[in-house]
């Protein structure tokens, strides 16, 4: 706040002081400007007092007089007088006593917290302590009071005068006629007989000292002891004055002084400098400086700045420093010693003391005397006073509104006014009390004449005089001084004499801390006519609120921001300048989106004609940073001036390029992309997707390519992935990771993708976008940062060769509120380090109406500084905000490395469930170096096949092959019957792989640079339907080993839509036929395997019908033997919807076949016939190759994927057996597996088939093949693929037991397999013989592994429903029971009697056969008893 470095009570006191004049011959005037002073600047450090005086009152009571001053000023008679508003002189003259006094650098601060606001400003206002010192002493004497009038005149003579007397004598004459001639208005004099001091002033260094000592001994005659006095000065050569230093005490008061006297003269040229600088100002800038604070520019543009800048704001300096009038730095009293000092502080007391104070005692008893016979009043004044300050009836608490205006004037012998000189008399002794009762008298006595400016000054001096009374029992009357106040301003519109008691009464409250109502005060006075005055009393107004006990901030920045605006009206911009910074720790970030605009906008344009452009580019940008919520055509304004003003700056700094704000660069979302563009397609081929710019990064597809990569890398280094692996990534983002260097290859591009954001709703025209990088060669030292303005033509050079190709983009336009990308391109030349550090481009705004050559446009750049991810892995880091490096735009440019590009031909977009197609695909070396070691992974590595060396054709092997253009091998065969299967030994290493990474097969393995390859590739539409993302990944390394850049990696992503087409379903029983029936079989009886197939298509892919071709079978164990299909000699064709039933017998491979785990049994049952006149007559059969290219490769390759799955649950079965510790579940689990190899039939079923589909009017023949394996007997197998069911576990907190494990009775029913064999007739005579036996073999086999114990009761009476319904009269003879073991495999025949005794049908099935494991002693035995009834008819002969 505005702190008086003086007390409230001094401050008051020296505002009104006795004031004298001085009349001084030229001979005095001449021995003091030897010291560069006259005789009133070399009395002024001396005029206060530093002892105490003393008077008495006119009730003879002695009165102490402390700290008093005099003013002393030389005798001006102007013709000037006392007006309602300072004169232009004087308003020059504060002005400039502003503008003089600027905060110094390094000044002592406030620093206060309220809340959450730390603010820092001034602590002192010295600017405002100036402006109202001069303000109170270059005020108009006024008729209504005498506080101004000269009470005593100084008349000086030099002692080398010829006749001093008479000098003497014309002074005092001169005095005389200047105050009774009528003449002059000026200077008002206190009394008549003012008080006449006689000096002699005697120059030490030329005057005869003993005549001076006469003279003056004269003069006591004369005058009076009291009434004279001798000066001696200038004790000192002023040759000698550089010799000895003397303290300078004047050049505080001259500074002030110069200006009151260069009001006509240098005041008067500084001021039209002033003057000249607003009449600018109003006329070059727009009136958001002029109409309203908070009202910002619409319609300014860089004009506006343009005239701003030609104002000259620098005063001259001889208005400034008042030693270019009074002589040099430290000149003043050259010629006096301290003596002298002493001398002129002794001649100052002794004229007060001895003959002003005198003076103005005598003439309060002349007045208190002339007032008491005039008025009839008491004794004395002195006695009313105990009415106020005794604790009587107070004073009126408030004034009534006037009834007329203030044009009563009362003539100079008017009691009033001898009233009010009495009371101002006292005032300037300090005799308040006495003071106080006069005012309040005149007071009442102005009030009642309707005399409202005497009323005025009486209330605000009663005021005054009560505050500064120390013993009064009444608090500060500050109604008296609203009062007052209010009528100088309304009553008699004197601003002047309103403002002096407004600075009285605001810091009278101020030391009473009442900071609301002082405030109130300033912010009353202020007024349109003085912009300055209005300026200063709003700064104080604002510390008032700062300062309160509860700051209220925001009031303080408001009228700041007032202050400021009227400064800048006053042409004080530099005190403008200050208030709106000052106001901007308030509003900064606060979400005063508007104030804050218009503060950044004066503060640019105020820093911008300070000469003060950095400031002025900092405040602009802050408009344009911040999210404004201006209108357009404000922030089309604030744009074109932050451009002018910038370039105005950018003209000054040619050297380097400053940061632009617009726009704003998102440095975290920039992407880079090392390598090429993806090629687009050319003609029928299809280039590899790779990865572009254009997608998205998803954290899920890249941990797929990651996994994909480690298979690739694991395959080309035996199986184990390198400590050292990094994964390959050719783009990145602010999701990868990004805490090593990327590296890039040379003569690859790398492409820098820069995401920008227009905060304006004004559209930006960026052109000549570059990087702005630093590049470091291999082995030699960093370079600078290389800007596109150093080089020339498409290429950047480094220092010594060239290093990196660039491309700009020429013109960009970034629309409104809109986030938009820029790519920028560059070509690395030579190995080494390389570090992208910013970004250069031209900044313009993008107006349609204008041509770019009109348009303000300026060059800059911005950095791109990405902060890393934070860290978190120690607990420093998560204590702590840390942050890992991000080095995405720092690569390492490493040497050149094989370039492969992948195109695809005929690769199709939809495909047939199980639909197999041929495409070719096409590798491409476009690099310098040789490549090798390619490879492929996939998501779905059953999708394709290369096909197996062993097993490809090369060409078509029959016309068939050839005229279909079939994808698989093909032979013609005769159709022979009886529908024996084909058979051929196939070893399952030629198609399946040991991984999921596939070879490619290319020649030599290595291609060379500027190569290209074409292979087939066969395709197989996935078995379930919808669409698919398949994922390929290409991976080659260089032939050149030890390079940075282990590998290189390619991505190709397909979509593919499958559609349905059949659903084959397939199951396994035993035959029920005895194995010494079927002459196939030696030994050991087949299986019967029905296939069930079902054409599931919808016809939407136009497919007509589908025609089974070819039935085929693999195992290592099983065969299909023969087609027992009744229809077999019909093609099986299927529309839609409708279903075909297949029967085949399976049996067992011949041990001889099986022993080797890596051959298989393949089978194969053509179906499909077709006629061939030319090579028979005969209808052929179409034999598909099911042990070649491609169908043994997607075979083989869904048999490894299913014998996978098994081994999973397989080895977690395992796992979680070896957990178990109890016996019994040992045993358990070896039942199990018993039961699971009896049942086991590991067959594998290929059903080939053809689809004839229209398209386009032509008829297309699509090829396909399903799978199915056939794992167990009984259970049925799809070539569906079931959608897994989400099935809801429910929480559980407490571990159970694992349930005993129960083997199925079903399962346990399948050990043995039971046949009766026994005439379907028999005929026996009852009546000779009525006992029938009929014999009957039971044939016992055991279908397992192990050893089985076996019971068969022949006692078991049947009481099934199919056995009930026939005569059961009939018994086994012989014996009923039998316990056998049989050996694994082993098949027994018993030989058993029935007895009938009367003719019938019967069910032989009565027999009860018990099995189970030989070493399983404690298990329940489980009935293998067969639910078909054995019937046999008994005939009677």
């Amino acid at each position: 706040m505005a702190q008086c470095v003086q007390f409230v009570e001094e401050f008051v006191q020296d505002s009104f002081v006795p004031m004298v004049a001085v009349l001084c011959s030229e001979e005095a005037e001449r021995a003091t400007r030897k010291n560069n002073l006259n005789f009133t600047e070399l009395l002024r450090p001396f005029c206060r007092l530093t002892s105490e005086g003393h008077i008495r009152d006119p009730n003879n009571q002695l009165q102490v007089v402390k700290n008093l001053r005099i003013c002393v000023n030389n005798v001006m008679t102007n013709p000037n007088t006392a007006s309602a508003a300072l004169s232009p002189a004087q308003r020059r003259l504060l002005n400039e006593v502003v503008l003089s006094c600027q905060p110094q650098e390094g000044a002592v601060t406030n620093v206060i917290t309220a809340g959450d606001y730390n603010l820092n400003f001034n602590a002192t206002t010295p600017w405002f302590k100036a402006y109202r010192e001069n303000f109170l002493q270059t005020m108009p004497a006024s008729d209504h009071e005498f506080l101004n009038h000269y009470l005593a005149c100084l008349l000086v003579v030099s002692s080398t005068e010829a006749v001093p007397v008479e000098q003497f004598l014309k002074l005092s004459q001169e005095q005389h006629r200047i105050q009774h001639s009528g003449e002059y208005t000026n200077p008002k004099w206190f009394i008549p007989n003012t008080l006449k001091y006689y000096v002699l002033l005697h120059d030490m260094s030329e005057g005869d000292e003993q005549r001076a000592d006469v003279l003056y001994e004269d003069m006591k005659q004369r005058y009076g002891a009291q009434g004279c006095y001798l000066l001696k000065i200038n004790s000192r050569a002023s040759s000698t004055a550089e010799d000895e230093q003397i303290p300078d005490p004047w050049s505080q008061y001259l500074h002030r002084n110069n200006l009151q006297n260069q009001v006509s003269t240098v005041a008067s040229s500084t001021c039209a400098e002033v003057d000249s600088l607003q009449s600018t100002e109003k006329d070059g800038v727009s009136n958001s400086l002029e109409s309203h604070p908070l009202q910002l520019d619409e319609g300014s543009g860089m004009g506006a700045l343009h005239t701003l800048s030609a104002a000259n704001t620098d005063v001259k300096k001889g208005a400034r420093d008042p030693e270019s009038t009074a002589g040099g730095a430290g000149s003043h009293g050259v010629c006096l010693t301290l003596n002298d000092h002493d001398h002129i502080r002794q001649f100052i007391q002794e004229f007060t003391f001895r003959g002003l104070l005198p003076h103005i005692e005598k003439n309060i008893r002349q007045l208190n005397d002339q007032l008491v016979s005039r008025k009839g009043l008491s004794r004395s004044l002195f006695t009313a006073t105990k009415k106020w300050f005794g604790g009587g009836k107070g004073p009126e608490k408030s004034v009534h509104e006037p009834k007329s205006t203030c044009g009563l004037l009362y003539p100079p012998e008017a009691p009033e006014l001898q009233i009010r000189k009495m009371a101002d008399l006292c005032f300037l002794v300090q005799h308040y009390e006495l003071a106080y009762s006069c005012y309040h008298t005149a007071k009442k006595d102005f009030l009642s004449d309707q005399a409202m400016l005497y009323a005025a000054g009486a209330l605000e001096m009663a005021a005054v005089s009560a505050f500064l009374h120390a013993g009064a029992a009444r608090s500060y009357p500050a109604h008296y001084m609203d009062t007052a106040i209010q009528t100088y301003r309304d009553v008699c519109k004197n601003m002047v004499l309103a403002e002096r008691c407004t600075l009285l009464s605001a810091e009278i409250l101020k030391s009473q801390g009442k900071y609301s109502e002082a405030a109130t005060l300033l912010i009353k006075m202020t007024s349109e006519d003085s912009d300055l005055r209005s300026a200063l009393l709003l700064e104080q107004a604002a510390h008032c609120f700062i300062n309160m006990r509860n700051p209220m901030v925001r009031k303080f920045a408001f009228h700041m921001i007032l202050a400021g605006h009227r400064f800048s009206k006053a042409g004080q911009r530099r005190h403008a300048l200050r208030c709106y910074c000052q106001a901007m720790q308030v509003y900064k970030e606060r979400g005063w989106a508007l104030a804050e605009d218009h503060i950044n906008f004066t503060i640019g344009r105020q820093s911008f004609t300070l000469r003060q452009p950095e400031n002025a580019v900092l405040a602009f940008k802050q408009i344009l940073t911040n999210d404004s919520r201006q209108m357009a055509t404000q922030q089309a304004a604030f744009l074109r001036e932050y451009l002018y003003v910038y370039k105005s700056v950018m003209g000054e700094k040619e050297a380097s390029l400053p940061m632009l704000p617009l726009p704003c660069i998102h440095s975290s979302a920039t992407r880079v992309y090392f390598g090429h563009e993806r090629r687009l397609a050319e003609g029928e081929k299809q280039a590899a997707t790779h990865v572009s710019l254009d997608q998205d990064y998803d954290q899920d597809l890249a941990a797929m390519w990651c996994h994909l990569e480690e298979q690739l890398v694991a395959s080309a280094n035996r199986g184990t992935v390198p400590v050292n692996f990094q994964q390959t990534q050719c783009c990145l983002n602010s999701q990868t990771d990004n805490l090593r260097h990327p590296l890039a290859v040379v003569e690859e591009p790398m492409i820098v993708e820069l995401t920008f954001r227009n905060p304006l709703k004004v559209s930006l025209a960026l052109s000549n976008l570059s990087l702005l990088w630093r590049f470091t060669p291999d082995a030699a030292s960093p370079s600078k940062e290389k800007m596109p303005e150093e080089f020339m033509g498409e290429t950047i050079t480094n220092e010594e060769t060239l290093a990196l190709g660039r491309s700009s983009l020429k013109c960009y336009r970034l629309y409104m509120l809109l986030f938009s990308q820029a790519r920028l391109r560059l070509l690395p030349h030579r190995t080494g380090q390389l570090n992208i550090v910013g970004v250069v481009y031209n900044l313009a705004e993008a107006s349609s109406g204008e041509t770019t050559a009109n348009l303000m446009v300026v060059r800059g750049k911005q950095d791109l500084m990405i902060q890393g991810p934070r860290l978190n892995q120690t607990k420093e880091d998560k204590m702590l905000v840390r942050h890992g490096p991000d080095r995405r735009l720092d690569p390492i440019i490493t040497p050149n490395m094989p370039l492969m590009e992948v195109f695809f031909l005929h690769f199709p977009t939809a495909l047939l469930c199980g639909e197999i197609r041929k495409a070719y695909v096409e590798f491409c070396n476009v690099s310098s170096v040789a490549l090798s070691g390619l490879r492929v992974a996939s998501t779905h590595p059953d999708f394709f096949t290369f096909g197996s060396q062993a097993t490809t054709p090369v060409t078509p092997l029959s016309p068939t092959s050839a005229k279909n253009c079939s994808a698989y091998k093909t032979l013609a065969t005769v159709n022979q019957p009886g529908s024996v299967a084909f058979e051929v030994l196939v070893s399952a290493e030629d198609f399946s792989q040991l991984s999921t990474v596939v070879e490619i097969p290319i020649e030599g393995n290595v291609l060379e640079p500027g190569e290209s390859t074409q292979l087939p590739l066969w395709l197989r539409g996935p078995d379930q339907e919808g669409v698919h993302e398949i994922n390929f990944l290409f991976y080659y390394e260089s032939v050149e080993k030890g390079t940075k850049i282990s590998h290189r990696v390619l991505r190709h992503t397909v979509f593919i839509c499958a559609s349905r087409s059949l659903s084959v379903q397939a199951s396994a029983s035993r035959s029920s036929v005895p194995p010494h029936h079927c002459q196939d079989d030696k030994g050991c009886s087949g299986t019967l395997v029905v296939i069930d197939v079902e054409n599931i298509n919808t016809s939407e892919s136009g497919v007509r019908e589908f025609h089974i071709v070819q039935v085929s079978s693999s195992s290592q164990h099983w065969q299909l033997h023969k087609c027992i299909n009744p229809a077999r000699d019909k093609d099986c064709k299927l529309t839609s919807r409708e279903r075909a039933k297949l029967c085949f017998r399976a049996k067992r491979c011949k041990p001889h076949q099986g022993t080797n785990p890596h051959w298989h049994i393949m089978s194969f049952f053509p179906l499909f016939t077709f006629l061939c006149p030319t090579l028979t007559s005969s209808p052929l059969l179409v034999q598909i190759v099911s042990s070649s290219t491609p169908c043994g490769d997607f075979f083989f390759h869904c048999c490894r994927t299913t014998e996978s799955q098994r081994a999973d649950v397989e080895s977690s079965r395992t796992s979680s057996s070896s957990k178990s510790q109890d016996p019994s579940e040992d045993k358990a689990s070896d039942l199990n597996n018993i039961v699971k190899k009896c049942n086991e039939l590991d067959l594998n079923i290929i059903v080939i088939w053809k689809a004839f589909v229209v398209e386009d009017n032509k008829q297309l023949i699509l090829e396909g093949q399903l799978h199915v394996a056939l794992q167990t007997i009984g259970k049925e197998a799809t070539s569906l693929t079931p959608k897994e069911a989400q099935e809801m576990v429910l929480l559980k907190f407490k571990s159970e037991q694992p349930p005993p494990v129960v083997v199925p009775s079903a399962e346990l029913s399948q050990l043995i397999k039971t046949n009766l064999h026994y005439p379907e007739t028999y005929t026996h005579p009852f009546v000779q013989n009525s006992l029938c036996l009929v014999p009957v073999t039971l044939t016992l086999s055991n279908c397992s592994p192990a050893h089985v114990d076996i019971i068969v009761d022949l006692r078991h009476k049947s009481t099934s429903p199919e056995s009930l319904e026939v005569h059961n009269s009939f018994n086994w003879v012989g014996q009923t029971q039998y316990k056998l073991q049989l050996r694994p495999e082993e098949v027994l025949c018993l030989t058993l009697q029935a007895c009938f005794i009367q003719a019938g049908v019967y069910n032989l099935n009565t027999p009860r056969v018990f099995a189970k494991p030989a070493e399983q002693g404690t298990m329940c035995e489980t009935s293998q008893q067969t639910s078909s009834p054995a019937l046999i008819i008994i005939n009677n002969a």
